[in-house]
């Protein structure tokens, strides 16, 4: 299909900037997920791509030639919105008809495609129905169809399922990755929800006020958050703050944790310990670890929330299988696995074998 990738954009408004020295490449057939919260920017660089906003500095190119200066309607992109965007008047033939039509593309070519565009999201024989005859998902899947028949190099998304209820997102979003796979078009996927990038995308640039904190595979990026910001976006974060004493290790509140290999901190200098509730064992007194008050077990289905709050280290989360029969009460707390942040920046992680000495 294509290689599409962002240099240095820069776009600016009398606010500030929405978009600054961005930089991307996604390669040919990849799918990647602009992911952070409101007003990071994501959907700014999505419509320079598109072309509906114009960027004060950088370039936009597809295999290396540069779409700058098409206008939307000459890009070899196709693009679903966050709402369908379907005209009511016309039925589901003509929505998604509609761009091949203004190319002036013969009729009986216009219908194959259409029927194979509707074939391929799932909705064949549907193409006498009028949207207000279709459900919310049935109604998403032709906006991909009307974006598919076009035969775009780069398929855009702007948040096209946050409008659909929790079980039909998780469908349409399993259908979207295996159509896809199966098309093997290029595609960015912007969204706010990182269970929804987590699960879709190939690698995933984590935003912020306008630039890319950190670009990875949702593997990569959960295990080994560049900032504390994409530690804290992504998933949830225990975070205790620590120092580094003059033996080579860091004192946190009840607990003294080797520094990760080859980190170069200094004796007495301040550092952040994030620990991720799956790697925060809940155990009975008698083993050990800091002594916390678990306060309330919440059952999720297959996994359990607990809280749990300990003098000096405030109330932190962790997470249990469900077959661990965890009650409200005295406990010990042991981390299995941190990870060590300077400021913002991530200086490196420990894997804990044994329970950190206490301090």
């Amino acid at each position: 299909m294509a290689r599409l990738m962002l240099d240095h954009l820069v776009k600016k408004y009398a606010a500030g900037y929405a978009v600054r020295d961005v930089s991307l490449d996604v390669a040919d057939g990849e799918m990647v997920c602009l992911l952070g919260p409101s007003g990071c920017g994501k959907t700014t660089t999505l419509r320079i791509i598109a072309g509906f906003i114009v960027p004060d500095d950088g370039d936009v190119s597809i295999d290396g030639k540069s779409i700058l200066r098409l206008p939307p309607e000459r890009r070899p992109t196709g693009m679903v919105f966050q709402r369908y965007t379907l005209w009511p008047h016309m039925d589901v033939w003509h929505n998604v008809a509609f761009g091949l039509e203004l190319r002036g593309r013969p009729r009986k070519e216009i219908d194959q495609a259409v029927q194979g565009a509707l074939d391929l999201v799932g909705l064949p024989g549907s193409d006498k129905r009028y949207p207000s005859q279709l459900s919310g998902g049935q109604q998403q899947r032709v906006a991909l169809a009307r974006a598919l028949v076009l035969e775009p190099r780069i398929l855009l998304l702007d948040e096209p399922f946050s409008n659909l209820d929790a079980q039909l997102r998780v469908r349409m979003r399993d259908e979207l990755t295996a159509i896809q796979r199966r098309v093997g078009i290029t595609s960015v996927f912007v969204t706010h929800d990182q269970e929804e990038a987590l699960s879709i995308a190939d690698r995933i640039a984590v935003m912020r006020a306008g630039q890319i904190e950190q670009v990875a595979t949702p593997s990569d990026l959960y295990a080994r958050p560049a900032t504390r910001f994409v530690a804290s976006f992504i998933g949830t974060m225990n975070w205790f703050d620590a120092s580094v004493d003059a033996e080579g290790a860091a004192t946190a509140t009840g607990f003294r944790f080797p520094l990760p290999p080859g980190a170069r901190l200094a004796s007495g200098e301040e550092v952040s310990i994030g620990v991720r509730p799956e790697d925060l064992l809940v155990e009975s007194p008698e083993r050990g670890g800091i002594a916390a008050d678990v306060t309330q077990v919440t059952d999720l289905g297959h996994y359990r929330r607990i809280g749990a709050e300990a003098p000096g280290l405030g109330k932190v989360v962790a997470f249990a299988d469900k077959s661990r029969d965890v009650r409200p009460g005295p406990r010990g707390l042991r981390p299995r696995r941190a990870l060590f942040y300077r400021g913002d920046q991530l200086v490196g992680l420990v894997d804990l074998a044994e329970t950190p000495s206490p301090a």
